[in-house]
């Protein structure tokens, strides 16, 4: 089998993590690459921080890349909402990729759009090729992992999920976007004009492990992003925050049946936290509690994850397909061959 070809569309941070990671791996090739406006015109070894030249320019025109490249699967990293990558997606579904993204309402899509959804599935099994968007969160942390943890219960009453970061150990334009930094003033003004959007992809989460359950919601409840407040001084190495300011943020987030909250997520990201944790409460036969300290990082894990999902997506049958629809995670370790059925 020929190496698995691979098209990078979205070069900025995320872009960069997943290209740098796939360089690492065997069995793979990189033969195209696409921005926006960075790195637009440059060498793909440059834009990645690279000594060295990879030959692969990276350019702003998806259709054209793909047409010369014709890839197995198309790496997307260039939004969070689903109206935005649609057109993205349904490109490379069209040139015969199969796609794999980092869009966060794309984990599980159906909540959002159910016509766009529908479109896009039939447009993939059209071209026998396989959609999937996925991360650490969503995409594993508080959907995946907690479902699969519930494989030895003989009754589950309730999931509670809750991830706790220390946003001083992330990239700064992350601290940025969590509000760090700000005054409470400043906080509420930024939630207003949507420059702060708090953790998309919660909603998500729950209905992907409703829908794993097979539970019927009557609702999803979205609590207001809250600010973190800073009770003593706290820094980062690009920011510091004074007490009384905003050190990050907080959201909890319920699905609700039958009247009572039986999924709960609580994210919490901001500057100093005490603990990082990624925990998971589930209340049934029998209970379970488990607790990763600290927490997985983010970047590393989305990384990893969208590649590591790579061999399954393309072993996948076609149509547009979530995390729970597919075999459990695990790590590429070998080829990356050595996991795609023949």
């Amino acid at each position: 089998m020929e190496k698995v070809k691979i098209v990078l569309h979205g070069v900025g941070e995320m872009g960069k993590r997943i290209g740098l990671l796939l360089l690492q791996k065997g069995g793979v090739e990189i033969v195209g690459a696409v921005g926006r406006r960075r790195g637009v015109g440059q060498d793909l070894g440059e834009v990645l921080g690279l000594d060295k030249k990879l030959g692969i320019r990276v350019s702003d025109d998806l259709d054209a890349v793909l047409s010369k490249a014709k890839p197995d699967i198309v790496v997307n990293s260039t939004a969070s909402f689903l109206k935005e990558v649609y057109p993205q997606m349904a490109t490379a579904v069209k040139h015969g990729a199969n796609v794999v993204s980092t869009c966060e309402e794309l984990s599980y899509p159906y909540i959002v759009d159910t016509k766009l959804c529908k479109e896009l599935d039939e447009l993939a099994k059209k071209h026998r090729v396989t959609v999937l968007g996925t991360g650490i969160n969503p995409g594993y942390l508080m959907d995946t992992l907690p479902i699969t943890l519930t494989g030895p219960c003989q009754e589950v009453k309730s999931i509670q999920v809750t991830r706790q970061m220390n946003a001083a150990t992330r990239r700064v334009p992350f601290q940025k976007k969590i509000g760090a930094g700000l005054t409470v003033k400043e906080f509420r003004e930024q939630i207003d004009k949507k420059a702060i959007t708090g953790h998309v992809g919660l909603e998500q989460s729950i209905a992907m492990i409703a829908g794993a359950l097979g539970w019927e919601l009557d609702r999803i409840e979205v609590d207001p992003v809250e600010p973190v407040i800073a009770k003593t001084p706290v820094e980062s190495e690009a920011i510091k925050v004074e007490p009384g300011q905003a050190a990050g943020l907080k959201q909890r987030v319920r699905g609700i049946m039958d009247g009572r909250a039986v999924i709960i997520l609580d994210f919490r990201a901001y500057i100093g936290a005490e603990e990082e944790y990624d925990s998971v409460i589930i209340k049934g036969v029998p209970n379970i509690n488990q607790k990763i300290s600290p927490c997985i990082h983010g970047d590393i894990g989305t990384a990893a994850v969208t590649v590591n999902s790579i061999p399954k997506v393309i072993n996948a049958a076609p149509g547009l397909v979530t995390m729970k629809d597919l075999p459990i995670p695990s790590a590429v370790v070998m080829d990356m061959r050595k996991y795609i059925k023949s």
